[in-house]
């Protein structure tokens, strides 16, 4: 089965970006624009990883994944902050994120994070640069 990945970012070129990435690299992508959103497609379809962004409106990154923390079913879903905050990176980590990286991203670095962590993971193509 090929692992499912939900991107959420309130940038609508930075999810598309990350879907075209994550989709050449042979995984399933879903996206969202905020955390309420994000909430619904998790609990229609469980994704095996989240990539996620720190400030959104309505439903802030920290928010959302603080919401799934508190689930017993969906508590264990890994996830990746991936934000321009340089602050935070100790909040992520209180709330177990695998990573906390900070936007431009290589995809390269990034789909690294993800093979890692991720039963199915994609080993990533080298040389690959996310640019905004």
């Amino acid at each position: 089965m090929v692992p499912r990945i939900l991107v959420v970012d309130d940038d609508r070129n930075m999810r598309e970006l990350l879907a075209l990435h994550l989709g050449n690299a042979g995984y399933e992508v879903e996206t969202a624009e905020d955390g309420i959103e994000a909430g619904y497609k998790v609990l229609y379809q469980r994704p095996d990883l989240i990539i996620c962004d720190v400030y959104m409106p309505h439903l802030g990154g920290f928010e959302f994944v603080a919401a799934l923390r508190a689930d017993p079913v969906l508590q264990n879903i890994p996830v990746i902050f991936l934000t321009t905050a340089i602050e935070g990176d100790q909040r992520g980590r209180e709330l177990g994120a695998l990573a906390y990286v900070r936007k431009p991203v290589r995809a390269d670095h990034l789909l690294s994070i993800i093979a890692a962590n991720i039963e199915g993971g994609l080993v990533p193509i080298r040389g690959l640069r996310m640019v905004r």
